[in-house]
């Protein structure tokens, strides 16, 4: 196990350094097109597979850091140059983590080199989950998969929403509903390959953030995927579905009810380990908007001069500039703290990966909208970038849980209440 530390190591810093140096060249000034544009900025996402960031070979050896702090500083410099770009670039991870979370060895060999493509052709992946009636609530999940024996295909039935790169992507990871009897417990996860007939992009989202990273609805019409693309095998699902269903029955009549207690307890754990365990890596984007509104606040008070001084000799601008700075930091130190966590296998007995997202998360929306102060009117303006990291940073307190949920995890994980 690494000891918990604050300190990068020389190899850790080289990689920092190589990221800041790309968000800082390529990244940054393509920001504010890319926003206007509302469009997936592929020649940036063909640079970064250029140099090796935008592939999975890149993420696993941040992932695999045993200091736990290699994805947590990659998210945090790349998400300084500009939240949408560097949500264009990663959001393939999404589908691929879901691949290698739950597929075999044979379909992450065959699915995952399709997601990213290579630097001369590149391509994008989709996580679709996410239900117009059903966000945070999964078990109200409609979309069906129902098998067709005959054929060994699964037929997918249903409507997802806000999938990042859905409907553009080469490869799309769908959940859907195989048991409903069974609620969250009856969820299977697909691959849907690309150009498979009955889905389709349906109604793409102009958002008020993160306006570089295509968001979409994705349609699923009678899709047919052959039954390898069920990811983890048939056999796997059967035995999985099984034992739901024992745990099922064992929750019913005649069970007491502290062995009732016991197993509702271990289920929960195991889920918790599994949500806790990504967020501090949206908290880690958080951290590095807010840190990016920060120090353009930081320069603009130095340099802005108001009745014969620069505007940081006032007070009342120096103290935010305290405050923001502080919030920064103690974001920064509760991501890290929930991440090495995460990779040393630590129980999250405070729910810290919903403390590091939630915390985060706030503080980019609340440095964000004090930098926008700071620069007066011209903060308000599309001339400076905080305008943009404003309306960035809403979306850290919505997608993968919004802060009313990391309160309600927070919350039955001290009372030891079961997380519904």
């Amino acid at each position: 196990m690494a000891e918990f530390t604050m300190e990068l190591n020389d190899e850790q810093k080289e990689v920092r350094d190589w990221l800041h140096g790309f968000a800082a060249d390529v990244i940054r000034p393509a920001a504010a097109e890319w926003d206007e544009r509302e469009e997936t900025p592929w020649p940036v996402i063909q640079e970064a597979a250029k140099i090796g960031i935008y592939s999975l070979d890149f993420y696993a050896q941040q992932y695999f850091d045993p200091t736990g702090l290699g994805i947590p500083m990659a998210m945090e410099e790349l998400f300084w140059g500009d939240a949408g770009i560097a949500l264009s670039i990663v959001g393939t991870g999404l589908a691929a983590v879901g691949v290698l979370a739950n597929g075999t060895e044979e379909q992450i060999g065959t699915w995952i080199p399709q997601m990213y493509g290579d630097a001369n052709d590149v391509k994008v992946a989709a996580f679709c989950s996410s239900e117009p009636d059903a966000g945070s609530d999964v078990a109200s999940m409609r979309t069906r998969a129902v098998y067709d024996e005959a054929k060994d295909e699964w037929v997918i039935d249903g409507t997802k929403t806000w999938a990042t790169n859905g409907g553009i992507a080469n490869v799309h990871v769908v959940v859907a509903v195989v048991d409903p009897e069974l609620g969250s417990k009856g969820h299977a996860s697909f691959i849907v390959p690309p150009g498979t007939p009955g889905l389709a992009q349906g109604q793409k989202f102009k958002k008020h953030g993160i306006r570089a990273s295509h968001t979409a609805e994705v349609i699923l019409d009678n899709v047919r995927v052959p039954g390898s693309c069920l990811l983890g095998g048939k056999e796997k699902l059967d035995q999985r579905l099984a034992r739901a269903r024992e745990r099922a029955k064992a929750g019913g009549v005649g069970v007491p009810p502290l062995e009732r207690s016991r197993e509702s307890e271990r289920v929960k754990n195991a889920a918790m380990a599994t949500f806790e365990a990504s967020r501090p890596a949206v908290g880690a984007m958080a951290v590095g908007t807010a840190r990016a509104a920060y120090e353009v606040a930081l320069d603009y008070a130095r340099t802005r001069e108001q009745f014969g001084r620069p505007i940081i000799d006032n007070q009342g601008v120096a103290f935010q500039l305290a405050d923001m700075r502080t919030s920064i930091d103690a974001a920064r130190l509760l991501v890290w703290r929930a991440s090495w966590m995460a990779i040393n296998g630590r129980p999250f007995t405070a729910a810290e990966g919903s403390m590091s997202k939630l915390f985060a998360s706030e503080t980019a929306k609340k440095v964000t909208a004090q930098a926008v102060q700071i620069l007066g009117g011209n903060g308000y303006t599309r001339e400076y970038p905080v305008e943009r990291m404003h309306r960035d940073s809403a979306i850290y307190t919505i997608f993968e849980g919004t802060s009313e949920i990391q309160r309600l995890v927070i919350a039955r994980t001290l009372a030891g209440m079961p997380i519904r």
